[in-house]
């Protein structure tokens, strides 16, 4: 069971087994066994909003005893309570399969934190370079007219 907080400061627990992952599927329609062939890490990582009711949905239980609506558990959900709960559901997800497939969904998360950690590098690269900067004066220059991208 992996915990996380939200902006709020309230702590949710996320457990996955068969019962949490048959609510997602009645309440959402979203399959967690899509995370074996890649298809549901790309819609989670590239849709929060998608990663959130898929947490709300495992957390649910607790979220009704807490009195927490589905609307204030997204009220409360962003910036680094956001990659925490990412962060949880990912690593909950991979430790719910048996160890063959447990390991191998482990590795795919620690390769993917790494092409994160290589993407965010090379961001600040380019935003520390003076590319940005040159076509930033070249388009207040030119009256805000830009044929560029």
């Amino acid at each position: 069971m992996k915990v996380f907080k939200d902006t709020a400061g309230r702590e949710w627990q996320v457990a996955i087994n068969v019962a949490a992952v048959k609510r997602v599927r009645s309440l959402i329609d979203v399959d967690l066994m899509g995370i074996l062939d890649g298809t549901l890490l790309e819609k989670l990582i590239s849709d929060p909003v998608l990663l959130c009711d898929v947490v709300y949905c495992l957390v649910k239980p607790e979220a009704d005893a807490k009195s927490v609506s589905d609307e204030d558990f997204g009220k409360a959900m962003g910036g680094d309570a956001l990659e925490h709960a990412t962060q949880a559901l990912l690593e909950e997800l991979a430790d719910f399969f048996p160890q063959q497939k447990r390991a191998l969904l482990h590795k795919a998360l620690v390769k993917l934190k790494a092409l994160e950690e290589k993407a965010l590098a090379a961001a600040e690269r380019k935003l520390a370079g003076p590319e940005i900067e040159n076509a930033l004066a070249a388009m207040f220059e030119t009256g805000g007219s830009s044929s560029g991208g």
